[in-house]
């Protein structure tokens, strides 16, 4: 497992308001891809003021971003910390990983969330980070608390993991992902690795794909997709969400006014927490699960 090297608190940039949660900045060395790994920890107002445990997202960020994007861009230390003082959403730890790309944009060699020749970044992801966030927060390590997010790219990614590995994840959520049709992103037409690992791991193909008995293990899992009907990849959400539907695999979907970018995944957030939120209230214990 990867070690934990430094880890960064930030004090919020509202002070010791109440309500208010915080943000470390972490560095992990990863045996698996063989580099030093950055990642983001929200967490909650009175985390560590007693032994409690908390649920756990991993929210990921879209293409062109880092685990900084999420903080910097999307707002999540307010739209946290505002869905749960209000009571919309229940305290929890957000992990935001970091699967930027080498160049000086972020969109270089070994961009996304799958594993690609020579970086296997799915199993960095589930065989170090996962527990080492678990051995090292106050988290709730059971199924039903361990749940994932992302938008766009992130928001396939978010989509995949839990198809493949249904028995890790409690819940996924998807904000304008790139499903249906992953071939339509405009970075496949730069990055062969980049693009062959959007196709490959196609939910929409997966699901079309599924045995009955694959299909039973995907019930368990609470899902959620979130498109604008502006948004290049609508399409393909609306064939996912018809996929759900012939395989009899409940889905929360929504389409709102908007489009591909973050006013629309920033204003989508708040909902997410509170659909995750749902599921974490309605699984007090949660049976345990093994990575």
């Amino acid at each position: 497992m990867g070690k934990l090297l430094d880890r960064r608190k930030v004090a919020s940039r509202f002070g010791n308001l109440p309500g208010c949660g915080r943000i470390e900045y972490c560095v992990m060395s990863s045996d698996i891809l063989g580099v030093e790994k950055n990642f983001s920890v929200y967490l909650p107002d009175g985390y560590g003021d007693s032994s409690r445990r908390y649920p756990v997202l991993y929210l990921l960020h879209p293409a062109g971003g880092t685990h900084e994007a999420w903080i910097k861009v999307g707002n999540l230390s307010q739209i946290a910390d505002d869905a749960i003082r209000s009571g919309m959403a229940l305290p929890m730890i957000i992990v935001m990983p970091d699967a930027s790309g080498s160049d000086e944009f972020n969109l270089g060699k070994r961009l996304g969330f799958f594993s690609v020749a020579g970086w296997d970044y799915e199993a960095y992801f589930h065989e170090e980070l996962i527990p080492l966030i678990e051995s090292t927060y106050q988290t709730l390590t059971d199924k039903a608390h361990r749940v994932i997010a992302g938008a766009s790219m992130a928001g396939e990614a978010a989509v995949a993991y839990a198809q493949k590995r249904p028995e890790v994840y409690g819940a996924a959520c998807a904000l304008c992902g790139i499903v249906g049709h992953p071939e339509q992103s405009q970075l496949t037409k730069t990055d062969g690795d980049y693009a062959r690992s959007l196709i490959d791991n196609d939910p929409t193909k997966f699901l079309e794909q599924a045995t009955p008995e694959c299909v039973e293990r995907l019930k368990s899992v609470r899902w959620y997709a979130d498109c604008g009907d502006n948004d290049f990849f609508y399409e393909g959400n609306v064939e996912f969400f018809l996929a759900m539907k012939r395989k009899s695999i409940p889905i929360a979907f929504r389409m709102r006014s908007g489009v591909h970018g973050w006013y629309y995944w920033i204003s989508g957030l708040a909902p997410i927490l509170q659909f995750l939120s749902i599921g974490f209230a309605n699984n007090p214990e949660g049976a345990k699960s093994t990575i």
